[in-house]
């Protein structure tokens, strides 16, 4: 069994400004890897902010902020992950894709799968098409990003072969309440940990209230945050997450 340590950065955001921001998470990067975290998630668009304005903010694959990623990852030979707005070219709209660095400096992606419709996301921004769980260091992580986190049947989907959902986010603070029990929910009826990672601050004229956890496979909150730039690390273990699936043999009576 493997245990991997997770460092959750809940910040803040300087709107549309990515050199600014790369700035300021470089040493809040730093300092999780010095905390002996191995895997470091930042927030949805962390280097933007959830901005419509994809024309302006878009990227090319392997853009600066995947650059960044990538460069913060080697240097402190840690995964780090978190949303990039980046041109794909199977449509003539850019995603938002959620990129994990790896310390070797190569990068994975995952793109929205639900763009939010409620912001206009759907017409700046594509829609993603596959779930996808990677192996970090021995654990399986599946990630998600934001909006996804209300589609409970996408995670059930993974669930078999995860033990980890990893959801970046801008969720605002207006509906908290509901960020906070899905996050529960994804994590019991899934019967694995989740990684809820929300900034915090104010972008575009909303509120964000933070609230970034981490829930283990009863539910359990193992660490929360309020509405303050800061970092929670978690020890993830894999071992917990096949206990509770032996103990609690729930999965198999799914029936879809």
């Amino acid at each position: 069994m493997t245990t991997l340590r997770v460092a959750a950065v809940q910040h803040d955001i300087a709107w549309e400004q990515p050199g600014t921001n790369y700035d300021r998470l470089a040493s809040r990067i730093e300092g999780a890897a010095n905390a002996s975290a191995r895997l470091v998630l930042l927030s949805e668009m962390f280097a933007t902010g959830f901005s419509m304005a994809a024309e302006r903010i878009a990227e090319d694959e392997g853009g600066a902020t995947s650059a960044f990623l990538a460069a913060q990852a080697k240097a402190h030979d840690v995964w780090v992950g978190g949303s990039v707005p980046e041109r794909r070219n199977e449509d003539g709209r850019p995603a938002n894709v959620f990129v994990l660095a790896g310390p070797d400096g190569t990068t994975r992606r995952f793109a929205k799968l639900h763009p939010f419709s409620y912001a206009g996301e759907h017409e700046h921004y594509a829609a993603g098409t596959e779930v996808v769980t990677w192996d970090v260091d021995g654990v399986r992580v599946t990630p998600f990003v934001c909006y996804d986190l209300r589609f409970a049947d996408e995670f059930w989907r993974a669930a078999h072969g995860t033990d980890c959902y990893a959801v970046v986010a801008n969720w605002p603070a207006a509906r908290r309440v509901h960020w906070q029990t899905l996050l529960r929910a994804r994590a019991i009826e899934n019967q694995a940990y989740v990684v809820g990672v929300n900034r915090v601050g104010e972008g575009d004229g909303l509120a964000y209230a933070g609230d970034s956890a981490v829930i283990d496979p009863l539910g359990e909150v193992l660490a929360s945050a309020a509405g303050t730039e800061t970092t929670l690390v978690v020890d993830v273990d894999t071992a917990v997450v096949e206990r509770v699936r032996r103990e609690l043999p729930f999965l198999p009576d799914r029936r879809s």
